[in-house]
């Protein structure tokens, strides 16, 4: 985690200086979820609707705790929720828009909002570190395969992409790597060479079967690329599907976080240089 922001400092600089000192510190204050896009979410801890820097510190704060102490959902809420009331910063509020100047009703702090950070940081986090330790042992385990929770709650795309296996630096994983979206519960297992020439399980490419295609997001309605693969039918081979991801998702989580590189996220770049 970043060393706490010195508030009495960051109020005294320049607006220009103010906003390479947060940055610096691992901060993003944005209006809208789509502000803060895919790769950048990696790098610099945001909260849609959070414009004061004390409440996003405190929500940081009790999502790294609950990582380093392995603490629950329940507990994060509780932890947060008086906080936060005490703040103000909860419930329904009219505000005014910082990127238009109009006033709009908005959903502060709810208990709905506080399972959505709790769950995507932590999923993030947990990714970030499994992609790390993966591509660690890749000699060793050089073919991944995805493994999505089948229930009645899995997304057709998830289930699509089920027991796909792909080797580690298939270009797939720059994009596709979980999660996926909001509330994915997917994940990456391992596989050494002898498990694969055992011929129960085929290994897939991507090449020449990556794209993207632009999809509206938000209220607005302004568009953005998502990822998209084309894939065999799982119940007939001789047709294809097209699957895609989530919009805001077309990410690795731990290779953006880790890699300052061209791309960290940037779909229409990765697709132009890499995906042809």
């Amino acid at each position: 985690m970043a060393a706490p922001v010195d508030l009495a400092y960051c109020m005294s600089l320049e607006p220009a200086e103010a906003v390479a000192y947060l940055q610096g510190k691992g901060y993003a204050i944005s209006w809208d979820w789509e502000d803060v896009w895919q790769g950048a979410q990696a790098k610099a801890f945001t909260v849609a609707k959070v414009t004061r820097l004390d409440i996003l510190e405190d929500i940081r704060q009790a999502v790294q705790a609950a990582l380093d102490g392995g603490l629950t959902e329940r507990w994060f809420e509780k932890e947060l929720t008086e906080t936060l009331r005490a703040k103000g910063w909860w419930g329904r509020r009219l505000m005014t828009n910082p990127d238009t100047g109009a006033e709009e009703v908005v959903q502060l702090g709810s208990a709905r909002r506080l399972k959505i950070i709790f769950r995507t940081n932590l999923q993030t986090a947990y990714m970030a570190g499994r992609h790390a330790e993966q591509l660690a042992n890749a000699d060793d385990r050089p073919y991944w395969q995805y493994v999505a929770i089948l229930d009645r709650r899995t997304r057709p795309t998830h289930r699509a992409l089920h027991g796909r296996v792909f080797r580690f630096d298939d270009p797939v994983w720059r994009a596709f790597y979980p999660p996926n979206g909001w509330g994915c519960r997917c994940r990456v297992t391992t596989l050494t060479a002898g498990e694969m020439r055992d011929g129960k399980i085929k290994p897939d490419t991507s090449i020449g079967r990556l794209g993207s295609r632009d999809v509206p997001v938000g209220r607005s309605g302004e568009v953005r690329p998502v990822a998209t693969l084309v894939l065999p039918d799982p119940d007939d081979r001789r047709k294809q599907i097209t699957v895609a991801t989530d919009p805001g998702w077309s990410y690795n989580p731990g290779a953006a976080a880790n890699r300052p590189g061209p791309y960290g996220g940037d779909l229409a770049a990765l697709a132009r240089d890499e995906l042809r």
